[in-house]
């Protein structure tokens, strides 16, 4: 799944103070390379056995300038963007301890993202998704991070900043979007084989279809209708699916992988990396490690095609 991911295109408040500083930066040091690289090829162009001639004059050899343009002026510019760096940093302390209020809990898992929703007190009933979270617009949202195994690192280019999960420690960021849209999010920390392929989206709605969305999702699996679904149930059960997936409302309660109780609410597969369309869904599920190799999911070579057809109909259908 390809989209904007630039800090410097920011869609919430968080976000805009951070590309406020990195816009300065990146023009600066843009201009003080730029500078630098005339230089250099004044330097190699340069008529060999001159410098005499161009030398300013009662310099000592030119010695000021040295001292001027290699210690000052980049001891300026360094001291300058650091402290208004640091200025910065001090207004987004991540937090190692907090007082239980996080509306969500995100899991690092090699190589996918457990979202855990704790609505408030009209929502009292938690939830378990997947791969995609889901915020209301105009408001910071309190997100617990932690890992299931190795360091991840928990970013969202265009809403903040980048926060690690460490085992053995509860972190905290929060998330604001000021208009609704779908936010790219990905892993900034190499934590194994598919590190590159951990994504997810930060899907911003408007309040009230938020609401909405959270009173769909604390609710059961739908029951299986149609002849197509009926039957794609059933090879579910009876695969290796509920040894690790589980849907509310049936016998599968795994933990091990992705809860799919509302699987075809979602956008994407394989954690945010491939499209939720049918050819993707039947070659992921015959042979997932060969679309994304070191993932757990075993392949379901055995499927014959009907079976194969039936079982995506269902996962459809979880809606």
């Amino acid at each position: 799944m390809n989209g904007a991911q630039s800090m410097l295109d920011p869609g919430g408040p968080t976000a805009r103070t951070l590309a406020d500083l990195g816009w300065p930066l990146l023009l600066g040091f843009t201009a003080t390379s730029a500078v630098m690289w005339a230089l250099l090829a004044w330097l190699a162009w340069r008529r060999t056995g001159t410098f005499g001639v161009h030398a300013p004059v009662g310099t000592g050899g030119g010695m000021r300038w040295v001292f001027i343009g290699g210690i000052v002026v980049p001891g300026v510019v360094f001291a300058a963007a650091f402290v208004a760096t640091v200025g910065v940093l001090a207004r987004f302390p991540v937090q190692h301890h907090h007082d239980g209020d996080a509306e969500i809990r995100v899991t690092g898992r090699q190589w996918w993202w457990e979202v855990e929703y704790r609505p408030r007190a009209n929502l009292p009933d938690r939830f378990t998704t997947a791969n995609e979270i889901h915020i209301p617009v105009g408001r910071p949202v309190t997100i617990e991070l932690v890992t299931a195994d190795v360091i991840h690192s928990f970013w969202v280019p265009r809403l903040g900043g980048k926060v690690d999960l460490v085992p053995g420690m509860t972190n905290a960021i929060h998330l604001q979007a000021s208009k609704p849209g779908v936010y790219e999010g990905a892993c900034a920390e190499f934590c194994g084989l598919q590190h590159a392929k951990m994504r997810f989206q930060v899907v911003a709605q408007d309040p009230r279809d938020y609401q909405r969305w959270l009173e769909d999702q604390r609710r059961p699996a739908l029951a299986a209708v149609g002849p197509q679904v009926e039957r794609g149930e059933r090879v579910f059960m009876r695969s290796a699916c509920p040894m690790c997936h589980a849907v509310q409302g049936t016998e599968a309660l795994a933990t091990v992988g992705p809860n799919l109780t509302h699987f075809g609410s979602r956008r994407s597969i394989a954690a945010g990396w491939l499209p939720k369309d049918i050819a993707t869904m039947h070659a992921w599920i015959m042979n997932a490690p060969a679309l994304k190799p070191g993932t757990r999911m075993p392949a379901l070579s055995q499927l014959s095609g009907q079976e194969l057809h039936d079982l995506v109909s269902y996962l459809e259908a979880l809606q």
